[in-house]
Formats: structure tokens, C-alpha cells, sequence
């Protein structure tokens, strides 16, 4: 692999992760935001990950897998790379009591009462979603970074994606810490470090599989991504959208995001 694709690559996960911090500013500068254009970007968010997934990460883990296994042996195991995605995200999420878990963000508000006696709860509601958002980025840090290998284009439409659904995630961070503290930078801060996770699932996974990289690898590991992408898609960013704005905000924005991907791909066959 040349240094520059790991560069870039690497790159790309630190803009996605980072996106946490513009979520922080958001719940600083502003008691209100546009509900409706949240949901309309997380919409767009999702039908590009949807989109990107099964049309583009699922094809090229096959194609490597069939390369390697043989045809059938190969389909079967990008299947089942597949579902094992699907299967690990499920069970982190699981692992996570809903109302601290930013992948359930019905708590989401720029408009939390300042009350001395609620200041304990806020802050343990704040570092429960930096730890939950942590967790969640490992994998989301490796998915953008496989891409980003594979194919610049690809891991830059992704990179955009998740930092989009990526920064109400910063808000569930910071807006609590904030008010429990009375502390901007220690509210920036935390939401910074947990969307640091994301550069940091890319290098431990990077550094774990490089020497017993090849076809196979390459394949199980974007299959599982395509797993996880579209799991995220639809337990979170489509119920988030639903939640703030119009059913049809949300699928507007959902095939917008498809079609956008489905042009940008066309553009470089």
C-alpha cells in the first residue's frame, strides 16, 4: 500500500470523527436548531450509506471474495460478512442502556433547563453518550479508512456521511456536559476526544489485519462494513430523522442521498 493512500485514507477518518466537534459548537451558538434540516441530512446521510453499501461495498467484497474462494464459496462468505457486521453493531448497541446511547438520540435538545440538582445526572448523561459515541466510531473509523483504500471517491462520499450524522452526536455530548458544568471547553473537549475514536478504530484494525492482508481479508472486512453502514442507517439515522422532522423530509432526503451517490459513482465508471 503506498503512504499516500494511507494518508488519505487516515485523513478522511479524522474529518468524520471530528464533525463531533462541529455538533459542540452547535449546542454553544445556538438554543435552537432547524429540525427539519436535520432530518433531511440525516436522510441524505442514510441513503448514501444504504445506497454506497449495497451497491458498491457489497459488489467489491464479493468480487475479491469469489476471486479468492471461488464463486459460490465466495458469495457465501461475503453473505455472512455481511450479517457478522450487522451482528457486531447490533450487540455494542445492545450493550448500551438506550437513553445513554447516542445511536437513540430522543434525548437530543439544545434546550436543557440550567437546575443545580439535575447538574449530576446531566454530567453522567454526557460522558455515557462520549463513551457510547467512542465505542460506536471504532468501527464507523474502519469502515471510512477501508474505503478510503479502495477507492478515494467511495471514502469520501462515506467520510461525508457519517460526519453528517456524526455532529447531533457532539450535540448528545456537549449540551449536557455543558450544563451539568457551566464549562465550554471541557463540553468541546470530551465531544473532540470521543470523535477521535474514529481515526483510532481505523489505525488499530489497519495495524491488526496489514500483515495477513490480501483478497480474503479485504473482502470479509467490507462486506462486515457494508453490514454495519446499513444497520446504522436504519436504527439510527432514519428513526432520528423520522423522530425531527416529516416522514417525507426524512425519505426525501433519503433518496436524494441515493441519487447523489448513484451520479457521483456514474461519473467515474
Amino acid at each position: 500500500m503506498e503512504t499516500e493512500n494511507l494518508i488519505f485514507a487516515l485523513g478522511l477518518t479524522v474529518f468524520a470523527g471530528l464533525a463531533t466537534g462541529i455538533g459542540s459548537l452547535m449546542s454553544f451558538f445556538s438554543k435552537e436548531f432547524n429540525p427539519k434540516f436535520l432530518a433531511g441530512s440525516l436522510g441524505f446521510s442514510a441513503g448514501v450509506m444504504i445506497y454506497v453499501s449495497l451497491i458498491e461495498i457489497f459488489v467489491k467484497a464479493r468480487a475479491a471474495l469469489e476471486a479468492f474462494y471461488g464463486i459460490r464459496q465466495g458469495y457465501i462468505i461475503t453473505t455472512l460478512s455481511f450479517f457478522a457486521g450487522v451482528a457486531v453493531i447490533a450487540v455494542i448497541d445492545k450493550l448500551i442502556p438506550s437513553y445513554e446511547n447516542p445511536h437513540e438520540i430522543s434525548h437530543l435538545s439544545l434546550d436543557i433547563p440550567e437546575k443545580a440538582s439535575n447538574d449530576k445526572k446531566l454530567m453522567r448523561m454526557g460522558l455515557f453518550s462520549a463513551l457510547a459515541i467512542g465505542i460506536h466510531n471504532f468501527p464507523e473509523g474502519l469502515a471510512t479508512f477501508m474505503a478510503g483504500l479502495s477507492d478515494p471517491t467511495l471514502g469520501v462520499s462515506i467520510a461525508v456521511a457519517i460526519a453528517i450524522h456524526n455532529i447531533p452526536e457532539g450535540i448528545a455530548v456537549s449540551a449536557p456536559i455543558y450544563y451539568a458544568t457551566k464549562s465550554k471547553s471541557k463540553a468541546f473537549w470530551l465531544s473532540f476526544v470521543s470523535g477521535l475514536a474514529e481515526p483510532v478504530g481505523a489505525l488499530i484494525g489497519f495495524f491488526l489485519l496489514r500483515n495477513v492482508f490480501n483478497d480474503a481479508t479485504f473482502g470479509i472486512i467490507f462486506a462486515s462494513v457494508a453490514g454495519i453502514m446499513v444497520y446504522i442507517s436504519l436504527d439510527e439515522l432514519l428513526p432520528t430523522a423520522e423522530e425531527y422532522g416529516e416522514h417525507h423530509i426524512a425519505i426525501g432526503g433519503l433518496i436524494a442521498g441515493m441519487a447523489v451517490m448513484a451520479i457521483s459513482l456514474l461519473l467515474f465508471v
